[in-house]
């Protein structure tokens, strides 16, 4: 992985506090698991950006090596990883996404 991924890839996650590596963008996901998590996070009204995986081979090998996570898409949130289309979809059945966007001050938290 070169340098320049991987400053690229910092760049991102600390400039983007919700930082979304997927197959496709949000408006026109290119797979399942990926168009899985931009539902979740607009569902949410979660404010996020993307990188589209597909169209830099570089990224979609560097974001793999920079998380030691095989899969995408990836999702970071205030610069650290919290995992792929699994770990968001249980995350979010659970409440637990939600509280830990609440907690990073992402969203506001829901009353009940």
């Amino acid at each position: 992985m070169s340098a320049t991924i991987t400053d690229r890839i910092k760049s991102e996650i600390t400039e983007s506090p919700v930082m979304l590596y997927m197959k496709g963008t949000a408006m026109f996901p290119q797979c399942g698991f990926s168009a899985r998590v931009v539902q979740i996070l607009s569902h949410m009204n979660v404010p996020f950006k993307t990188a589209n995986v597909l169209e830099d081979a570089e990224l979609r090998d560097g974001i793999k090596q920079f998380s030691n996570w095989p899969t995408i898409p990836q999702l970071y949130v205030n610069g650290e990883f919290v995992g792929g289309c699994d770990i968001i979809t249980e995350m979010f059945q659970s409440g637990e996404l939600q509280t830990m966007m609440a907690e990073k001050g992402i969203i506001q938290a829901q009353t009940a």
